[in-house]
Parts: C-alpha cells; sequence; structure tokens
C-alpha cells in the first residue's frame, strides 16, 4: 500500500488534536508516515503510533527554532524525496497551509486546502471542501503531481489504530533561503484555560449585541461551564471588545465545532463563512429577523442577558 506523509503539528513532543485526525483520514488512502520537527520530535513517536503512523520520521535542527516556516518546507521535501507519498496531509493551520503551499510549488504539484473529507479514488484521493462562504460542498482531486492537502481541524474524527510507529531520523539539508527571516524573540500567549478555538468541540461567540468589553463575561461563564472555546464576530472585535485573536468569520479564524452558540450575533455573509460548517449551531438573537436565523438548528429570539445565564446555570445544574 502506498505511503502518506502527514506534518506533525506538536509543541515539545505534545501531539496536537488535528495531527491525530490526519492520521485518521491517511488511513483511508495509504499507510501514515509521520514527520516530527523540532525539540520533543521523538517523543511524539508513542502516540502517534497508536493513531496508525507505521514510520515516524524526525529532525531536530536549531533551524527550526530559529527560523520562519522554510527550514520546515525543506524536511518535508527531504521526507518527500525519500519517501515518494502517494499525498501528503496538513492541518490547515496559518503555518500548515504556508509550508504546504511553498512545498507544492517546490516539487510542481497541485494543492488543495481547507479540506473537510478525504477518501481514497481511482487517480488519487477525492477530497471534499466547503466553499463559497459553506453554499457548495465540492469534490476534487489534484491533477498534476503528488496531492497536497490542508484539512480543517474537527474534519474527521480520531480513531486509534495500532501500528509500528518505527522512528527514523531524517536527513536535511538546508537551503539558503532557510535562514532568510529569523526569529528574533518571542512572547508567550497568556493562558486562559480554554480550549483552542480552531480545534475547540464547543465554540460560545459573542457579537455587536453583547454590548460591550464589560459584557463579555456573560459569554464566557456560558464557554467556561461548557468546557468550550470563546469566539467574537467582527464588530465585536472592531469596537475593541474582544482579541482579534478570538474572531471567528472570513477575516479571522475558521471553526467547525459540534457545537456553536451565537449570542448576540446578526449572522452577516462575513461570520457565517467563518462558523457554517459546525455541526449543530445554536442562536441567542433579539432580532427575530436576523439572518442567523435561516443558518441555526435551534433559535431563540430573546434577551442574551436573561437566555444566557439561565443557560449557564441549567448546564452547571445539569453536571453537577
Amino acid at each position: 500500500m502506498a505511503e502518506v506523509l502527514v506534518y506533525v503539528d506538536h509543541v515539545d513532543g505534545a501531539v496536537r488534536k488535528p495531527t491525530l485526525e490526519l492520521l485518521t483520514l491517511a488511513r483511508r488512502v495509504g499507510e501514515p508516515v509521520a514527520v516530527a520537527l523540532g525539540a520533543g520530535a521523538e517523543n511524539t513517536a508513542s502516540v502517534l503510533a497508536e493513531h496508525g503512523a507505521v514510520r515516524v520520521l524526525t529532525a531536530d535542527a536549531s533551524e527550526f527554532a530559529d527560523y520562519l516556516v522554510v527550514p520546515k518546507v525543506d524536511a518535508l521535501q527531504a521526507a518527500y524525496e525519500a519517501v515518494s507519498p502517494a499525498a501528503v496531509l496538513f492541518p490547515s493551520s496559518a503555518e500548515g497551509k504556508e509550508i504546504a503551499a511553498r512545498l507544492a510549488v517546490r516539487i510542481g504539484s497541485g494543492i488543495i486546502t481547507d479540506a473537510v473529507d478525504l477518501e481514497a479514488g481511482e487517480g488519487g484521493p477525492v477530497v471534499t471542501q466547503s466553499v463559497f462562504a459553506a453554499a457548495f460542498t465540492t469534490r476534487s482531486r489534484v491533477s498534476k503531481g503528488t496531492p497536497v492537502i490542508t484539512v480543517k481541524p474537527n474534519s474527521a474524527a480520531v480513531e486509534a489504530a495500532s501500528a509500528a510507529g518505527a522512528v527514523e531520523g531524517l536527513s536535511v539539508s538546508f537551503s539558503e533561503q532557510a535562514r532568510g527571516t529569523k526569529v528574533v524573540s518571542r512572547t508567550p500567549r497568556e493562558s486562559t484555560g480554554r480550549p483552542e478555538l480552531t480545534e475547540a468541540a464547543i465554540v460560545v461567540s459573542g457579537g455587536r449585541g453583547v454590548g460591550g468589553a464589560e459584557n463579555f463575561p456573560v459569554v464566557e461563564a456560558l464557554a467556561d461551564s461548557l468546557g468550550a472555546a470563546v469566539g467574537a464576530s467582527r464588530a465585536a472585535v472592531d469596537a475593541g471588545w474582544y482579541p482579534h485573536t478570538n474572531q471567528v468569520g472570513q477575516t479571522g479564524k475558521t471553526v467547525s465545532p459540534q457545537l456553536y452558540i451565537a449570542a448576540g450575533i446578526s449572522g452577516a455573509i462575513q461570520h457565517r463563512a467563518g462558523m457554517q460548517t459546525s455541526k449543530t449551531i445554536v442562536a441567542v438573537n433579539k432580532d427575530a429577523e436576523a439572518p442567523i436565523f435561516d443558518l441555526v438548528d435551534y433559535g431563540v429570539v430573546g434577551d442574551l442577558f436573561e437566555v444566557v445565564p439561565q443557560l449557564t446555570e441549567e448546564v452547571k445544574t445539569r453536571k453537577g
């Protein structure tokens, strides 16, 4: 069976959930070969083996931490040349998509981004995408070279499948461009204790109807009761009520959780583009004509400052 390269997104050896989803999808079209780079790469092997990786190619060098993106592209190109895979899979993060695009150019292959499903097909993997603000679903395949595919988080359920996970060192020769952009400083992101927005199974978002930064704790309280991430509409972010890192929408982040709760969000196309593929959508808005209600599975017409606290208390009661 052909092998499929999977780029491992990890932090000091701790593998992030989107990588495990990629391994699940990779097994549909071949045998997954994981590529783990940077500090702690070898520590990823046991988890990757538990989820189907037949081999784990690892490399660690100061270039991966000290310079942006290109050293990782060099490593993925080396892995591609060593394996001759049937496809190369990346998570649809900002970094994942940049590495994927640069790799596709180098190896002369087509690329498909933001896939939501993947299956084997004649002539190569068949990719499903949700396009034009999720108004259409397309199925396509790369027609030139080895398919390079990025996959949205939460597109597949993680499935364990024991495999050898044999660790092999990957020899990487860094290109002249690898040292073109140097990281000069880092500032740790303050932890909220909540899940990463793009990876969360549940997201609670607030919009213009929240009325101000001082009112966002109402949204946060519901999110915390559910173990959810907090999102915000562009209107709320532009008003300075919540950080841009939490913006959901066409000019923010795209999420696809199992449950999405929109509080005080009208449902403009800009916001819908970022959350329309959510599995179940619930909206709370006092305007019965708000466009968001055309999209939802469940809608509550009411004041969010009355509805959301009641919902929070009900969740806490059922959990406790």
